[in-house]
């Protein structure tokens, strides 16, 4: 009995030793510079699952033990500490963070880190830096120069967006490289859906057999940019195997803005745009000699009286007035809070009948049920419109630039009696701009939903059950009108009109359960535990149906000699599960282990699991006893090891049929490409491996990466033998890999008084190789040899591009050296910069705000067909110049033209830049200026300023093949980049 007592008074005194230790302690979370209350920090007792969020006033109370320690956390300050003593109240001022380290990084389907216990490199492109300069046409060309490792190019210069996004370098020769996008947790479908439009261009008739050469904008630009919180770019392998076969391309992860707790928060932007070509090219210096030797007297007369028309001034030289307006409301009352936004875009484009119209609406609501449920609800809808124009390669001369470089100035083009003449060129520029439609109407929505559910909540232990559903769903509807009256239908052996409607349904749902368990142990030590599993589905499906030979003045499709359809259905479903363990040693020592399995209807055993593998490790050596380098404030090595995939194509595994039509009975044959059952994914393996500096109290940060990315089981199309009943087969049969590095330096150069300078530089550089290749080298993109293709060679550049050359002008141990094979190609370039580089800077000074962005990328070769086109018609801008020939004879015009689809040095120009990407000055009025208003701030920016290069068209970063990356620098006659002059107001309530 004694000992039952002894016992019960030990438990006694124990807990009322804990129960006086135990105490409550409140505070106030300031900014350190304004001193203004910080609504919504995040204040947890460190190695436990206790914590809170500051008030409307900055206020925060909870429950801690004396000797514990208090971490303070807020996106965009550093993290800070502070140990719990007598006192009862602890204040806090939060200072911003210049290096990033303390910002969270998705790192798991279901969990995050901080950045500075990160082990692999993740880019963040936050508000402030997407959409804080300058107003942004579309989220993807706001991404240029802002994160290491990619190379973005545009299709276009054409209203409503689209891009090629490669990040770290090649990941395939003939899959989609692009990165997978997710928003708000909802995969989100990026196709580039073509137009039908090659009926009327006859491009595919070429020495290339796309069809995506119509310029079709990618769905990624249906995204408002100023909905966006941030962005996580997932680059290396490490960090994006949790995604599996989707993710060899790399990840964007985008986050949308929400509601803060606190009163509600109106935001009117106003902005006014002004958009100008970035560089015209100009007319040939005509005489009357070369004018009249072309166009006879008429055009000698012309040139002698000066009424040559410029109509690429005409045409292009226009200055097309845009607005954008802007209107957000957010902001939370007791366990709810909200964010709704609407944006109208009206953006004109430099030709006439082109542009874009854009109304976007979101609202995300997140609502706190209790202790143990919440859930998060996005919505989005977005409606466009985007009328691209006739652009781009073509065969019959029709498209605007392919006739434009055929049509000499002397020529009127203008219509009388409102009939435009054929002209010369086969086709009448104006005529096309002014009759025909080309126009991409998308209705969309993405909506998602995220529910936490706290099966567990103790001091140092938690379970939850995190559940997320996603969907994307839009309608693309394409329309293309050609009408009869066109001067080149007048041929009655000719298409005489013709009327193209697209309708493209796409919906992808997504479904996640995910379990994660945190432990925390008194030692420091912490486990963060995650196990789940998905299922994906994806559904699109495209009818294009042509009509030609229109009746009269019809555009219906119905009032036609011919109808035509052809139908797309690319159906995919993906299953699979993911386990990843997090272990964390006082902030010390961070591993991460994990695994995913994945299973698709794409691969040629459905039911066949693929499994990537991921494991990281990251060493804060500046948090350890022994470290005592007091201006080294921050040095992290880590190393970072993962797989990750991408699914072959939808058809590869069938042999697609086609229809047949045999003694008038309608039936099937087998097409040429034979389907392969055993096909499976391409493999990404990478290793990456860095360090992560701080000096001067982490007033300076610099990051360094390495990486070595291999591509296996590349997807080729292996030629059959005839006598198979197939020409060709879909087979992993090839190996690449990827070689680079990253710096970058982030400095917060002034932090005094009325002055603030901070500072950011990005250097990235990589370098590809063909490792394996069961089949002999062979050339892919552009047209022909004679105009510059890529080659798929063992142990050369993925990138590298050759073309033939004219025996003739070498010698045979000239010819030996640079064409050691005999094959009669030559290598003239490569489509990878030799590196490239960007700087930002953001100074304030009391109510002004200066910021610019600089991006310099330097060599990478594109292939240039515009000059080429303008040098057979002999209209080229620098036709007289003289700095080509090596023999000194020929001026450039005749040069260019003497070596035509026999040389193709002359057509691979350096495609390298300088470009002032974004600039923009604001000022931000006295706060008590006008009572009913928070804040007013007014300002200017612009896009694309300062352009600089060396090449030899209009912009060095056009693709004729839209987003197919192995080709997309081959340029020709596309719609021109244009500058952006924007005048911005701002008022907030």
């Amino acid at each position: 009995m004694k000992k039952v007592y002894s016992a019960l008074t030990v438990m006694l005194m124990l807990s009322v030793t804990v129960a006086f230790a135990q105490k409550t302690v409140s505070g106030t979370v300031t900014d350190g510079s304004s001193g203004e209350p910080l609504v919504g920090v995040n204040v947890i007792v460190k190695g436990s699952a206790n914590g809170a969020l500051t008030d409307l006033d900055g206020n925060y109370r909870l429950e801690a033990t004396e000797g514990s320690i208090l971490m303070f956390s807020f996106v965009g300050y550093s993290t800070s500490e502070a140990t719990v003593g007598t006192a009862s109240t602890i204040d806090i001022s939060l200072t911003e963070d210049v290096t990033s380290l303390d910002e969270v990084v998705v790192t798991g389907l279901a969990t995050s880190v901080k950045r500075s216990n990160l082990a692999s490199s993740v880019a963040t492109v936050n508000a402030k830096t997407l959409t804080g300069i300058t107003n942004q046409s579309n989220m993807d060309g706001a991404l240029y120069g802002k994160f290491k490792g990619a190379d973005i190019r545009s299709n276009s210069g054409a209203p409503g967006g689209g891009i090629s996004m490669r990040l770290r370098g090649v990941t395939s020769i003939f899959g989609d490289q692009q990165p997978l996008f997710i928003v708000d947790g909802v995969y989100v479908d990026n196709s580039t859906v073509s137009m039908g439009n090659n009926i009327v261009s006859e491009a595919a008739g070429g020495g290339n057999p796309s069809t995506n050469q119509d310029d079709a904008s990618n769905r990624i630009a249906d995204i408002d940019p100023e909905d966006i919180e941030n962005i996580e770019i997932l680059k290396g392998a490490s960090a994006a195997a949790i995604y599996g076969s989707r993710a060899a391309g790399g990840v964007v992860i985008i986050t949308t803005k929400r509601g803060k707790a606190g009163k509600t928060v109106v935001s009117l932007n106003q902005t006014v745009g002004l958009r100008q070509a970035t560089q015209l090219l100009g007319l040939r210096d005509w005489t009357p000699a070369t004018a009249g030797a072309i166009g006879g007297q008429a055009a000698a007369d012309a040139v002698t009286n000066g009424t040559l028309r410029d109509y690429e001034d005409e045409i292009f030289g226009n200055t097309r007035v845009s607005n954008t307006t802007r209107l957000s409301i957010s902001g939370g009352q007791g366990n709810t809070d909200y964010f709704a936004g609407i944006t109208y875009k009206n953006e004109p484009g430099l030709v006439d009948n082109t542009g874009y119209e854009k109304g976007s609406f979101r609202l995300n609501i997140g609502q706190k049920f209790n202790d143990w449920l919440d859930i998060y609800l996005t919505n989005n809808y977005i409606n466009s419109t985007s009328d691209r124009g006739f652009f781009n390669n073509g065969n019959q001369n029709r498209t605007i630039g392919y006739a434009l470089a055929f049509t000499y100035p002397w020529e009127d083009l203008s219509p009388v009696n409102g009939e435009y003449p054929a002209g010369g060129a086969g086709s009448n520029a104006l005529e096309t701009i002014a009759l025909t439609t080309n126009r991409e109407q998308v209705n969309r929505y993405i909506g998602g939903a995220t529910a936490n559910i706290k099966l567990l909540t103790q001091k140092n232990n938690q379970l939850k059950l995190v559940l997320q559903a996603g969907l994307d769903q839009y309608s693309l509807r394409t329309t293309s009108i050609f009408p009869q009256a066109l001067s080149y239908f007048s041929d009655p052996s000719s298409l005489r009109g013709a009327s193209i409607s697209g309708s493209t349904i796409n919906t992808n749902y997504n479904l996640t359960a995910t379990l994660v368990h945190s432990f925390y142990m008194d030692n420091g030590l912490s486990f963060t535990t995650q196990a789940g599993s998905f299922i994906q589905d994806f559904d699109r499906n495209t009818v294009i149906t042509t009509a030609t030979s229109l009746i009269g003045s019809q555009t219906n499709l119905g009032q036609s000699t011919n109808v035509g359809t052809q139908q797309t259905i690319r159906p995919q479903q993906d299953k699979g599960f993911f386990v990843q363990e997090e272990i964390n040693f006082d902030d010390k020592i961070i591993g991460t282990v994990g695994i995913r399995g994945d299973k698709s209807t794409n691969n040629g055993d459905a039911n066949k699991m693929y499994y990537y593998p991921k494991a990281s490790l990251a060493l804060n050596l500046h948090e350890f006893d022994f470290w005592s380098v007091d201006a080294i404030s921050n040095i992290k090595p880590r190393v970072a090891y993962g797989q990750s995939g991408r699914f072959a194509n939808f058809n590869d595994r069938f042999t697609v049929m086609n229809a047949q039509l045999i003694g008038g009975v309608s039936g099937l044959s087998p097409g040429n490409l034979e389907g392969n059952p055993d096909v499976g994914p391409e493999r990404q393996i990478e290793l990456e491996y860095g360090i992560d500096l701080g000096f001067l109290d982490n007033r300076i940060g610099v990051d360094v990466s390495f990486y070595n990315k291999k591509m296996e089981d590349v997807l080729l199309r292996i030629n059959r033998p005839t006598s198979s009943g197939f020409t060709q087969k879909v087979q992993n049969a090839a190996e690449l890999e990827n070689k680079g590095i990253e710096l970058g330096l982030d400095a917060s150069i002034i932090q005094t008084g009325d002055i603030k300078w901070n500072a950011s530089v990005k250097w990235w550089r990589n370098r590809s190789k063909i490792t394996r290749l069961d089949v002999p080298a062979f050339n892919v993109g552009g047209f022909a040899a004679a105009l510059g293709q890529m080659r798929i060679e063992e142990g050369k550049s993925a990138t590298q591009i050759v073309g033939t050359y004219i025996a003739g002008d070498f010698t045979a141990d000239e010819i030996a050296e640079f064409d050691p094979d005999g094959d009669g190609f030559r290598v003239y370039g490569d489509a990878e910069a030799d590196f490239q580089t960007s700087l930002y800077n953001q100074i304030s000074w009391k109510n002004f705000d200066f910021t610019f962005l600089l991006h310099w990328k330097k060599g990478g070769d594109a292939i240039n067909l515009t000059t080429l086109l303008y040098d057979l018609a002999g209209t080229t801008w620098d036709y007289e110049d003289t700095d080509m020939d090596p023999e000194g004879v020929l001026n450039n015009g005749d040069y260019r033209s003497s070596q035509a689809f026999a040389n193709a040095d002359p057509v691979v120009e350096d495609a390298g830049y300088f470009r002032l990407r974004e600039v923009g000055l604001f000022y931000t009025l006295p706060k008590n200026l006008v009572p009913q208003v928070n804040k007013i701030k007014v300002g200017f920016s612009g896009r694309n300023l300062i352009n600089i290069f060396d090449y030899n068209s209009y912009d060095p970063e056009s693709s004729n093949f839209g987003n197919n990356v192995l080709a997309n620098n081959v340029e020709v006659t596309p719609y021109p980049a244009s500058r952006f002059y924007n005048f911005h107001l701002n008022v907030t309530f």
